[in-house]
């Protein structure tokens, strides 16, 4: 599960739109806020590509998308 309070957290701190983040890692506006409120998971790739836009390191990618 995702912990959506910190990635809302480094969203909010990049300074883009959830509109724009969504098409950079290849996903719709309504698919990107239905995984950021849990409702679906996010994929590797996509984590990845969340990781690379959002400047999210090993130990923060690890608290945001392997919370327990």
């Amino acid at each position: 599960m995702t912990d959506t309070v910190m990635l809302k957290q480094k969203i909010d701190s990049s300074g883009y739109k959830l509109k724009y983040i969504a098409t950079q890692i290849g996903l719709s506006y309504q698919g990107f806020l239905n995984k950021l409120n849990n409702k679906s998971e996010f994929t590797a790739h996509e984590i990845l590509a969340l990781c690379k836009l959002l400047n999210i390191d090993i130990m923060e990618k690890e608290s945001i998308f392997f919370a327990v």
